[in-house]
C-alpha cells in the first residue's frame, strides 16, 4: 500500500514515478524478488491507467467518437476532438520505436539506484527549460503535429527511471508555447497510449508466472490505492499549475537525488 501511493502521486507529479519505486525500496532496505516487483510495478502502472481514463473520461469518449466520425466522413482531421487523438497518436510513436530499441539498457538502469538518482538531476533540469523557455499562450486546441511530435520525443526520453515522464511531456509543451495546465493535460491524455501497450506486453508475461493468485492478493491493495492517489495527484496538480510553477518539483528532484547519493557514500 506505501508504495501504490508512492505511485499514485510519482506517476502525474512531475517526479518521477519509476524514481521513486527504485529508490524508496533502496532508502528503507526493502529487498523483493524480481519477479513479485515486476508482478507490482505492472499492476501499479495499469492502477495510474485506471486513474487517467477516470479524470478524463468524457475527453477520451469525445476524441474517439470525433476520431471515428472524421474517419468514416473521410475527412481524418475534420473536427477539433479528431485532430488532437491523431496528436496523441504522433506523440505516442517516438516513445515506442525509442523505448524497443533501448529496451536492454533501460532495464539495466532500473537496477541501478545511483543511475536512477542521477536521472532525477535531468528531470529537474528539464523543468527548469520548461519554465524558462517558451511563451505559454496556446491551449490544447491549439497544439500542431509538429508540437505534438515534440512533446512525443520528450516522452520517449523519459524511458530511463528516474526522469519524469509528466515532467519531461510537460517541458516538451511549454517549451511549444502551452500553458501550463494545457501542457499537463495533453501529457496526461499521452500517457494513455504507452501505459496501455506496455501493461499489454507486460500482461502476456505476468499470466505465465507461476503462482500470481497469491501474488496478487498481496498487491491489490497496492493497486486500490495507486488508482485513488493518482485520481487526486491528477486533480490537485492541474489545480496548483493555474498560479504556480513547476520549480518546486525540480528543486525536490535535486534534493532527493543529492540525499541518495549522499546515502549511498556513507553507508
Amino acid at each position: 500500500m506505501i508504495l501504490g501511493i508512492v505511485q499514485g502521486l510519482t506517476e502525474f507529479l512531475p517526479i518521477s514515478s519509476s524514481a521513486h519505486l527504485v529508490l524508496v525500496p533502496h532508502l528503507l532496505g526493502w529487498k523483493f524478488p524480481a519477479e513479485e516487483a515486476f508482478v507490482f510495478d505492472v499492476l501499479v502502472q495499469v492502477a495510474t491507467l485506471v486513474a487517467v481514463f477516470a479524470y478524463y473520461w468524457a475527453d477520451v469518449r469525445n476524441i474517439l467518437t470525433g476520431f471515428f466520425i472524421a474517419l468514416r466522413q473521410g475527412k481524418p482531421f475534420a473536427n477539433p476532438q479528431a485532430r488532437l487523438g491523431w496528436f496523441i497518436v504522433i506523440g505516442t510513436l517516438p516513445a515506442g520505436f525509442i523505448g524497443l530499441a533501448l529496451k536492454d539498457t533501460v532495464e539495466a538502469a532500473f537496477n541501478s539506484p545511483t543511475a536512477t538518482a542521477l536521472f532525477l538531476f535531468v528531470t529537474a533540469a528539464l523543468l527548469i527549460v520548461a519554465e524558462r523557455v517558451g511563451k505559454r499562450n496556446k491551449t490544447v486546441e491549439g497544439i500542431t503535429w509538429v508540437d505534438a511530435l515534440v512533446v512525443g520525443f520528450f516522452q520517449a526520453v523519459s524511458i530511463f527511471p528516474g526522469i519524469s515522464r509528466s515532467g519531461a511531456t510537460m517541458t516538451g509543451g511549454m517549451t511549444r508555447g502551452l500553458e501550463r495546465p494545457a501542457a499537463a493535460r495533453f501529457s496526461f491524455l499521452l500517457s494513455m497510449p504507452i501505459m496501455l501497450a506496455a501493461g499489454l506486453l507486460a500482461g502476456k508475461d505476468l499470466l505465465a508466472m507461476p503462482g500470481l493468485g497469491n501474488m496478487l492478493l498481496v498487491f491489490i491493495p497496492g493497486f486500490i490505492v495507486a488508482a485513488i492517489t493518482g485520481y487526486l495527484a491528477i486533480r490537485w496538480l492541474l489545480g496548483y499549475l493555474v498560479h504556480h510553477s513547476l520549480w518546486v518539483f525540480s528543486i525536490y528532484c535535486i534534493v532527493l537525488a543529492s540525499a541518495v547519493l549522499i546515502f549511498d557514500l556513507l553507508f
